[in-house]
């Protein structure tokens, strides 16, 4: 029941936080992006399970294991970018949050160009 520890971090963290604010906000901004350090890391077990299994679907189903390291980046392009933007956020960076979105947008748009291609090469040959 990871979730339950992880939840109750958060509850922790952020009534400290609160406290803190009042105090040195720095030191608020500071242990809150530690705890969320340290969730993503307890999260990074759980991921590395979803890939060991998605690799063996695709390697059952004969896709090639090309595409589907690029979803992965694209998976993983889209938390880093989610995470970084929380942190913009919580520190008041509203203007820099959105910079990161509009960055790993572009991202996930120039990853993805190979199995955009290799979509359109299929449409083609079914086409022709």
């Amino acid at each position: 029941m990871e979730i339950a520890q992880i939840v109750g971090l958060a509850i922790i963290v952020t009534v400290i936080s609160a406290v803190l604010k009042q105090i040195k906000p720095e030191m608020a901004l500071q242990l809150s992006i530690l705890a969320g350090v340290a969730i993503f890391l307890v999260v990074m077990d759980k991921i590395r399970l979803v890939i060991d299994l998605l690799q063996k679907l695709a390697d059952q189903a004969n896709v090639n294991s090309y595409y589907l390291f690029i979803v992965l980046k694209i998976v993983g392009v889209a938390y880093l970018a989610e995470l970084g933007c929380q942190i913009c956020r919580d520190a008041g960076e509203n203007a820099l949050a959105t910079k990161v979105e509009i960055a790993a947008k572009i991202f996930v748009v120039v990853l993805a160009i190979p199995i955009i291609v290799a979509v359109m090469e299929s449409v083609m040959k079914l086409l022709a």
